[in-house]
């Protein structure tokens, strides 16, 4: 477990709140990844400036550290950012970066700023992982304890593996709704 006093520490010189790096990294096809517009943001330079960094040096990015998302993964990116054709908003399919992707940056960003805010995604990375070690640990143990046990406790575990598990996303639309016109019968 990371030392208290030391993210204390870290968060007080952090060039971005790791609030906000974490809050950035999303799950595609499995891996946590970061969007580019998000990573140029973090570095301080344009979305077209970062891409085009990477794009002079295609032999640092194979596929496994960066990809672009494919039709259905954007369109449900739109969704969830709220972003829209008509009024603004992105219109082409974005590249996401893995963490080898990102400490690959590095390499290719040159200034002082790109050096500090990899340092910083680098933890948010590693700070997650020990995350899910713990939710992973705990749910270890939970199977452990519901074999030791018989069925007086069933209920018991299945309510504590019910409160784990992810909730589910609703497809709904926000917003107001109206009610559907009553029926007219002559």
């Amino acid at each position: 477990m990371p030392d208290s006093n030391l993210d204390a520490s870290q968060s007080e010189t952090a060039l971005v709140p790791m609030e906000r790096i974490v809050g950035s990294i999303l799950l595609v096809r499995g891996q946590k990844v970061l969007l580019d517009a998000d990573l140029a943001q973090l570095y301080g330079v344009r979305t077209t400036i970062l891409l085009r960094a990477v794009r002079r040096n295609p032999e640092r990015f194979p596929e496994d550290f960066m990809f672009e998302l494919d039709e259905d993964e954007f369109a449900n990116l739109r969704i969830q950012i709220g972003s829209s054709r008509s009024w603004g908003g992105r219109r082409y399919r974005p590249y996401v970066f893995t963490e080898q992707g990102v400490a690959m940056l590095s390499s290719v960003l040159n200034s002082p700023r790109a050096v500090q805010v990899n340092i910083e995604i680098m933890r948010a990375f590693v700070r997650l992982r020990g995350l899910l070690a713990s939710h992973e640990e705990l749910a270890a143990r939970l199977d452990e304890l519901e074999a030791r046990y018989d069925d007086q406790f069933r209920a018991v575990f299945e309510a504590i593996r019910e409160l784990m598990s992810p909730v589910p996303s609703s497809n709904r639309r926000l917003g107001f709704s109206t009610p559907a016109p009553a029926e007219v019968t002559t």
